[in-house]
């Protein structure tokens, strides 16, 4: 499930222009953070963003699905999508859709602080 060590630096060179990006392996992958939120998976050289109910809609337009894995028996399904290969290619575009994976990771973390801190 890790990424190439080509791929996470095509990411980088990709992102330059979106700002400063982190990453970080985990649970056999690669996580892509920004501004101490992560907002992208890397798994096997295959780039997911953070999405939300609103978001998610472009990916599914463009024929992209949700990352997924299996875990004891059963499929998970989170909530980051695949990124079409043409917003890959595209460093502009890809820092749009970045972008709003980030706005969306920071919102989630906020509800989940909220949640946390409710009697």
């Amino acid at each position: 499930m890790a990424a190439s060590a080509e791929f996470l630096t095509f990411l980088q060179d990709q992102f330059e222009r979106f700002g400063p990006i982190a990453n970080r392996r985990m649970f056999g992958g690669t996580g892509m953070f920004r501004d101490g939120v992560m907002f992208g998976i890397v798994v096997r050289d295959t780039l997911y963003l953070k999405t939300d109910e609103h978001s998610q809609a472009d990916f599914e337009a463009a024929g992209m699905g949700p990352f997924r894995y299996d875990r004891r028996g059963g499929t998970v399904s989170l909530g980051y999508h695949e990124v079409p290969a043409d917003v890959l290619e595209d460093a502009d575009t890809l820092a749009e859709w970045a972008a709003t994976a980030v706005r969306i990771a920071m919102a989630s973390k906020k509800k989940a602080a909220r949640r946390k801190s409710a009697p």
